[in-house]
């Protein structure tokens, strides 16, 4: 006892067992043919990122995976690495050369990636420092970077690939464009947000009249000199008079005509719309089909630029006010109404979206995108809660060509070089591109006359091919894969969150089929967000969040990881409050005093253990019984409930009961048998804790006794699977209910535990109580057990359909009995009509796994032999 420390120190533990396994290289993984790979591949955190609650609930499912995998002896292999992150990190370095006091414009593309670089050296590598500190068993040297030169060289030849294959093209469209960022945004990279808004009442002018007007309603007057037509409702009967006439737009006095069209709604507004091709994607469609001109009044910061006319330069949410001002000025504005509008926000800057013409290059989504989506429809790719996957399908079913270009210079340069005659061709490198310039151009050209698309490529345009890449970069050049892409390709298992299940889940799968014809991963595990008690999903910028490491600090790193645990269910919200990672730190500390308890018990080789005969027999069947359903929780991707199942068994079964079964007296031995065996199951705790309490269980597993590197408890063996007697499982039940019993009459009654008591039962099943007599004698603290039907004064309880008497002698208040009675038998009634109610259910009897059918009728049983017993008590009380 004197090597074991009183208290659990989790700093000490977590410093010690890291630093030995990342030593030994425990978490390292080389192909082995002789193995079943298992494979994760890490949703790569942003360069720029630090760890925040998300990242702690995503990387501790995936250990908890990986580690059980490992235990299983599979070849586990969980790739580690960051992304480039073209828009937040080209932000952040914008921001610290603000901060020195250097413009970006006044560099050149050079020396901006110069510091770009730097900034990445410094910082990037931050986050997966940090979740070492957690206990993520990543193959460390297998971290990756989206733009390492091998990953680099991977997405330009996919790119030079797919535009070779015609699927890639460059045209001027409608896309999101992000005035703070001044990029264009993909539509996932899009958060629409609803926001109260104004709508605004202008009315235009009929040209040639005085006094006739259209009052149009528009939630953006700053866009009116963007005006080309208004359109009206072919069938509405209030303008069929203005047909072929035109409006006047104003403050510019621009004539423009008035179109008709059934898309416009009669209901909404005035039923009249304005018409803004280079503002609306709405507007932009409607401008296509009556060929209207396209006047863009934006600049790519979002001011207003020479074709506005007016308020040139001003920021156009400054503009709409003005403009507002300005046309009631002139009484040509009607009214302002308050209006909700949802709009279009950049998930990067926040940015409010602007729909914007520009020339961008695109990839063609319709054909590509076949394979993926059938793969997850029909389960061959399995997503995890599959409630996923009819927002997979809506999305898939109505994707529109993917906007890959970034107005950027941090990421991967497009490789596209132009021509002096306007022209340009795509290859991998500039030599490259002259060669097909001067075969298909003009033999005269050099590299001088070459110039290379400014813009960058979409970051996911990178991560899609993450789970190929991080395996091998030649791949998609040559078309055969290298021994490793062979080995751990496809992944098993990726861990994530809902809001990237089309940024990134469904593009990995794109690419997977693609470039693999085979699908990345097996499963797709969608985590929850973490919400604080509010339900707010947890920011910084909210100030809701705790930092993971002052809680890893406080609680420790396993005290953490299974407080985030106990309430996450895939799929599902989890509402943090830090009292979860309290009762992790507790249950630590529960674990750790029951080592001390055992490894404090003196041994006599001499002693009889064969009273503790039935104490052993029912824990080993009921760990195989747990063991039983955590498989099942797993298999299942039901790692909360897999938790629970293990915290039950240990904090329940192990210490509440099976430890004080079969305990010495204060300062007595124990015998050497039932010593070792709880030992034996003590490892056995250990393995199945391992991938929730890495740390802990390591060191407790050290401290049993002596191992060698090959013998740590990461290393050790799953516990094998077994049958299990569900009798005395079932048997030990009744018995401890009959215990916890005792103990409440006991103390209802003000009574010391240390006072003896007599007990007798009116037993269906002698036999069972026999079994157990030496655990009912010592837990209950009984100075006799007998069986009989009835004992007069007596204090009486039922369990199951056995009556239970403990004498009381004249002390006993029989109308107190009989209304304890009638309340239990109350509450017991109750409880059978809801079992009966669910039984009656034709949708549940029918769609519930068979066992869940059968305890429930197990259920209806016990309620009914309980009542049974209980009105027979009550009938003797008279």
């Amino acid at each position: 006892m004197s090597t074991i420390a009183s208290k659990y120190d989790p700093a000490a533990a977590e410093a010690k067992w890291y630093a030995y396994w990342m030593e030994h290289k425990l978490f390292s993984s080389k192909v082995d043919p002789e193995k079943e790979p298992y494979t994760i591949v890490i949703p790569p955190p942003n360069v720029t990122g630090v760890l925040h609650m998300g990242h702690m609930l995503n990387n501790t499912i995936q250990d908890v995976l990986v580690r059980r995998a490992r235990m299983q002896g599979k070849n586990a292999c969980w790739v580690p690495g960051t992304d480039h992150a073209s828009i937040a990190t080209e932000a952040k370095v914008v921001a610290m050369l603000k901060d020195q006091g250097i413009d970006k414009k006044s560099l050149t593309r050079e020396e901006f990636l110069k510091y770009a670089w730097e900034w990445k050296e410094k910082y990037g590598g931050i986050i997966l420092e940090q979740l070492k500190k957690l206990g993520a068993s990543c193959d460390w040297d297998r971290t990756s970077f989206t733009m390492d030169p091998g990953l680099s060289d991977a997405v330009i030849s996919v790119f030079v690939d797919l535009y070779n294959k015609g699927k890639i093209y460059r045209g001027v469209r409608m896309v999101n464009w992000d005035p703070k960022g001044k990029t264009a945004l993909s539509d996932d990279e899009v958060i629409t947000k609803e926001v109260a808004s104004k709508l605004y009442y202008i009315k235009y002018q009929i040209e040639g009249t005085e006094d006739e007007f259209l009052t149009i309603a528009t939630t953006r007057p700053e866009t009116i000199m963007a005006d080309v037509a208004i359109c009206v409702n072919p069938n509405d009967p209030r303008f069929t008079h203005l047909k072929g006439k035109k409006a006047i737009v104003p403050l510019i006095n621009r004539a423009i005509p008035i179109i008709e069209d059934e898309y416009v709604d009669m209901e909404f507004g005035t039923g009249c719309l304005k018409v803004t091709p280079a503002h609306d994607i709405n507007d932009y469609e409607l401008g296509i089909k009556h060929k209207l001109e396209v006047i863009d009044i934006l600049n790519d910061d979002g001011t207003l630029n020479e074709k506005a006319q007016i308020l040139v330069g001003e920021d156009r949410f400054v503009a709409r006010k003005k403009i507002g001002k300005l046309i009631d000025e002139i009484g040509q504005l009607d009214k302002i109404e308050d209006y909700k509008s949802n709009v279009g926000h950049s998930e990067r800057t926040d940015a409010v979206i602007e729909p914007k013409l520009s020339l961008q290059w695109f990839l063609k989504m319709e054909d590509i995108t076949k394979p993926a989506l059938s793969s997850v429809m029909d389960d061959v790719i399995q997503l995890h809660p599959p409630k996923f996957k009819n927002m997979y399908r809506a999305w898939m079913d109505n994707v529109r060509d993917w906007c890959i270009s970034r107005q950027l210079w941090w990421g991967h340069q497009i490789p596209a070089f132009y021509l002096p005659n306007g022209e340009f061709v795509v290859a991998k490198t500039k030599e490259e591109a002259l060669v097909i310039a001067k075969e298909k151009h003009d033999s005269s050209y050099t590299l001088e006359d070459l110039t290379q698309d400014e813009d960058v490529l979409d970051t996911w345009f990178s991560s899609w091919l993450w789970p190929i890449s991080v395996f091998d970069t030649d791949v998609f050049t040559t078309g055969q894969p290298n021994e490793e892409l062979k080995y751990y390709y496809p992944t098993n298992d990726l861990v994530t969150a809902p809001e990237i299940l089309f940024f990134w889940v469904a593009r990995m799968i794109i690419a997977g089929y693609e470039y693999m014809g085979e699908k990345p991963f097996k499963n797709v595990y969608l985590t929850g967000i973490v919400r604080d008690k509010l339900g707010r999903k947890m920011s910084k910028s909210l100030g809701n969040s705790p930092d993971p490491l002052d809680l890893m600090a406080q609680y420790g790193a396993d005290g953490v990881r299974t407080g985030m645990l106990f309430s996450s269910p895939a799929g599902n919200d989890l509402p943090f409050d830090e009292k979860l990672v309290e009762q992790g730190r507790n249950f630590s500390n529960k674990i750790w005093n029951a080592f001390r308890l055992v490894k404090g018990w003196e041994i006599d080789p001499s002693l009889d253990g064969s009273a503790n005969a039935a104490s052993l027999e029912w824990f080993e069947n009921r760990f195989q019984q747990t063991l039983s359903e955590i498989n099942d929780h797993f298999e299942k991707f039901r790692i909360s409930d897999a938790l629970m199942s293990t915290y039950k068994l240990v904090w329940d079964d192990f210490c509440s009961w099976y430890l004080e079964m079969i305990k010495p007296a204060y300062q007595q031995p124990i015998d050497q048998a039932t010593y070792n065996k709880t030992i034996a199951f003590f490892e056995d705790i250990l393995k199945i804790l391992h991938p929730f309490m890495p740390f802990l269980s390591e060191e407790i597993w050290h401290q049993i006794k002596e191992r060698s590197v090959e013998e740590s408890l990461i290393l050790a063996s799953w516990p094998e699977s077994s049958s299990f007697d569900t009798t005395i499982i079932e048997e030990a039940a009744q018995v401890f209910e009959v215990v916890s019993q005792v103990r409440n009459l006991r103390a209802s009654k003000g009574m010391s535990p240390k006072e003896a008591l007599e007990l007798t039962i009116n037993a269906k099943n002698p036999e069972l109580y026999g079994r157990f007599e030496a655990v009912l004698t010592k837990l209950a603290n009984l100075s006799s057990l007998a069986f009989a039907e009835k004992v007069e004064n007596a204090m009486s309880f039922v369990v199951k359909s056995d009556e239970c008497f403990v004498p009381m002698g004249d002390s006993i208040d029989i109308e107190e009995e009989k209304a304890n009675i009638q309340k239990e038998l109350e509450y017991t009634r109750g409880f059978l009509n809801s079992v009966i109610k669910k039984l009656s259910n034709e949708r549940f009897v029918a769609g519930a796994p068979a066992q869940v059918v059968e305890n429930e009728k197990k259920k209806q049983a016990d309620a009914e032999a309980k009542i049974k017993a209980l009105e027979e008590s009550l009938s003797k009380l008279g």
